[in-house]
């Protein structure tokens, strides 16, 4: 057949196959799915040119959002029997026609379509995607497993780096003279990233590979023996996995993580600019709102590689006990003492979503600790509901309690506190919830966990 070529059994590599070449691999995929953070870009031009409210455009989002968890759960299996390269290029497609079906929407007027292109369609790409490179990087970096995560999924908290300035520099030439209300510039803009985003795609597809059964790599230290977090033995199944109370606490772990750093995301070029606001106006440009929100995803992308690569030496629940213990006092110390400078304000943001970035990095580590490698990308899909989750409720609690203080634009610092101070009990759960994680049971333990790949053949 044509696709023969995306069979697990031609993905395997030959020996002497160097395992770093597959962090570019995940990250070409990782940095265009990361593109979900840049919406913002064309937001204002979709409201224009449809003549409906922000809540309306911003659906589309957190459609996308709740199709990436629900895709990743159903699909997670799928991912781990298929292989890298056929989910990759699953992947590819859906994302990219979601960016086409979405443009033709806006083409012609009709905003459902953008909720089906990029919002479901796109969606499930999304969680295809994030999942797909998951397993296979912890299969070649058992040394390191944080190290390798973390590398793949700070493409996607920094995808937005390349998007923004990408998005804006294409909406300019398309349409020069800068009309709001066209919607021309953005269904091309649609179109050329959709485009685009494939073919970068497709490098992660032709270059990932899977190595051979019972390869280890040469003189690697374990990653046990430094982290003192040793993997599973053998292996837990993903139906066994979500039976267990380890999977929901970390899924709880996670929920609380993502829900206390999405919130800040959500309203950081505003929040930034009530916190500074006195007898009516600010103190912080719109300029500086940006650029504040630009360091942001800097912080994000680089707390996913940072503070995962930290997590092999020192553990996963050590390293949790980091992103939520330290997490609470930085928000304790936003609510109180926030507005006393704009760089105090800037360096407690900046750390929160650090910790938000290296929550999402460390935990197919942690769950390689718990559940071993067997089926570990269909556990993390199961796992990323906890991310639409938050998705949900990290803006809806400081959006209902914003909404309760006053109107946008007259907001001042203490108008944030309840928010603040709800997100440091949501972190108190999760604090709680990481501390009574065990090692799994050993009877949710399968006898033969090594991943099999079928008349496995080395690729070339």
């Amino acid at each position: 057949m044509a696709l023969s070529f995306l069979d697990l059994r031609h993905t395997v590599a030959k020996p002497g196959y160097n395992r770093w070449l597959i962090p570019p691999a995940a990250l070409a995929v990782h940095l265009c799915i990361g593109q979900a953070y840049a919406t913002s870009v064309y937001k204002t031009a979709l409201v224009a040119h449809f003549d409906v409210g922000l809540t309306a455009v911003g659906v589309v989002f957190s459609i996308a959002i709740v199709m990436l968890g629900a895709s990743a759960a159903v699909m997670g299996t799928w991912v781990d029997r298929v292989g890298p390269r056929r989910a990759m290029f699953t992947a590819a497609c859906f994302w990219a026609s979601g960016f086409l079906v979405a443009a033709l929407g806006i083409a012609a007027g009709q905003l459902w379509l953008v909720y089906l292109g990029y919002g479901v369609i796109g969606g499930i790409g999304l969680g295809i995607g994030y999942i797909s490179p998951v397993s296979t990087l912890i299969r070649w970096f058992p040394d390191r497993p944080g190290l390798a995560t973390g590398m793949a999924i700070m493409g996607f908290g920094g995808g937005a780096l390349v998007a923004s300035p990408l998005s804006r520099r294409l909406l300019s030439l398309y349409d020069p003279g800068g009309d709001p209300a066209s919607g021309a510039a953005v269904a091309l803009l649609f179109v050329t990233l959709g485009l685009a985003y494939f073919v970068v795609m497709m490098f992660g597809v032709f270059t990932v590979r899977v190595p051979a059964p019972g390869w280890r790599p040469a003189g690697a230290a374990p990653a046990a023996e430094r982290s003192r977090a040793p993997a599973a033995p053998r292996g837990v199944s993903a139906a066994s996995a979500i039976r267990t109370p380890q999977f929901w606490l970390l899924w709880t772990v996670l929920f609380c993580n993502v829900t206390a750093g999405i919130g800040i995301l959500e309203q950081a070029g505003p929040m930034i600019g009530d916190f500074f606001r006195s007898g009516g106006s600010t103190s912080v440009s719109a300029t500086e709102a940006a650029g504040f929100v630009g360091l942001l995803s800097m912080f994000n992308m680089a707390g996913r590689f940072v503070w995962s690569s930290t997590s092999d030496y020192i553990g996963r629940k050590p390293a949790y006990v980091g992103y939520l213990g330290v997490g609470m006092a930085a928000y304790v110390l936003l609510a109180l003492f926030g507005d006393a400078s704009t760089a105090f304000f800037v360096a407690l943001a900046a750390l929160i979503i650090s910790f938000y970035g290296g929550g999402f990095a460390t935990v197919p580590a942690y769950l390689r600790d718990l559940f071993g490698t067997y089926q570990v990308g269909a556990i993390h899909g199961r796992l990323l509901t906890a991310w639409s989750a938050a998705g949900i409720a990290g803006p809806l609690i400081v959006n209902r309690f914003l909404d309760a203080r006053g109107e946008p634009g007259a907001l001042v610092a203490a108008d944030y506190r309840p928010a603040l101070f709800t997100m440091v009990g949501v972190l108190a759960i999760g604090f709680a919830a990481n501390l009574l994680i065990r090692p799994v049971a050993e009877r949710h333990h399968v006898a033969d966990a090594e991943p099999r790949v079928s008349d496995a053949s080395p690729a070339a």
